[in-house]
């Protein structure tokens, strides 16, 4: 019987990439699937979720509502910030007030961060530029913005090109709500129906069990996709958004799904999602 071969997008990063070790190398039984992992940055992924491309992809949160016809959260699989998350970082010290009518530049238009930046500023009340993620730090610090939306691994890294944190995101939305910053998570087609899309979510879940548990070996493999890092920052960054959370949203990480597109949608930056399924 030739195996059935799903599409698997996921961002060249090593949170990511410890997440799907134990698929990429064989190390989880992926019940006669075929696994073929597309490796893209956040708002590619995003807009090929759009589309409906992938089988299995990563998603910002703040894109979900816009493809959850076609697609189903997992209840695994979620990059949280509990406390810390995006960051906004420029070039010399300046408030939070400051970002006002700055440009920045941001690393999508339906990233979380994104969104999370347009919660607290105001919507409309900075100009932006998309740049791609990796280039955000060398763009501000040559001047080529005012200021840079920081995601992934450049959240431990801005400081190696003399630029200086603004506001944590993350612990912003802490204090607010009280809940973690929802950042990204994995998603599902709803076409391949209901017994389908639980039995991928299990495999997927024994993948990121698999990295925690034999997570020096996981850290390694990541190691190829930190930039600007070396195996101890590596693997700091790494805890930051696999862990608990990534095994199971939980009720609270659920909260805070709900939470934060409920506020999305009020400012006018997402469309009204109803109720979110997140499949086990």
């Amino acid at each position: 019987m030739t195996a059935q071969t799903l599409t698997l997008g996921h961002s060249p990063d090593p949170d990511d990439a410890f997440m799907f070790y134990g698929l990429a190398r064989g190390k989880v039984d992926a019940g006669g699937r075929r696994f073929v992992h597309v490796l893209q940055d956040i708002q590619t992924l995003n807009d090929r979720a759009l589309r409906g491309e992938l089988d299995i992809t990563a998603i910002s949160i703040h894109a979900y509502p816009y493809v959850a016809d076609k697609y189903v959260l997992t209840n695994c699989g979620a990059s949280m910030g509990d406390g810390y998350g995006p960051l906004v970082v420029a070039r010399a010290p300046m408030g939070i007030s400051d970002l006002a009518g700055k440009t920045i530049a941001v690393p999508g238009e339906r990233t979380t961060a994104f969104l999370a930046l347009n919660l607290l500023l105001g919507r409309g009340a900075f100009r932006h530029q998309v740049v791609m993620f990796d280039r955000i730090l060398a763009h501000v610090a040559a001047g080529g913005a005012d200021a840079g939306l920081i995601i992934h691994e450049g959240q431990l890294t801005y400081e190696h090109q003399h630029l200086h944190k603004i506001v944590d995101l993350g612990q912003w939305w802490k204090a607010t709500t009280g809940l973690p910053l929802p950042l990204g998570g994995n998603c599902i087609r709803r076409d391949l129906g209901r017994g389908e899309m639980a039995a991928i979510s299990g495999i997927l879940k024994q993948s990121i069990e698999y990295g925690l548990a034999h997570r020096d070996e996981a850290v390694d493999h990541a190691l190829d996709y930190a930039r600007d890092m070396g195996k101890a920052l590596a693997d700091r960054f790494i805890g930051m958004y696999v862990n608990e959370w990534t095994i199971d949203f939980g009720d609270v990480g659920r909260r805070a799904v709900r939470e934060l597109l409920r506020r999305g949608f009020e400012a006018g930056m997402t469309p009204e999602i109803g109720e979110i399924e997140f499949i086990r």
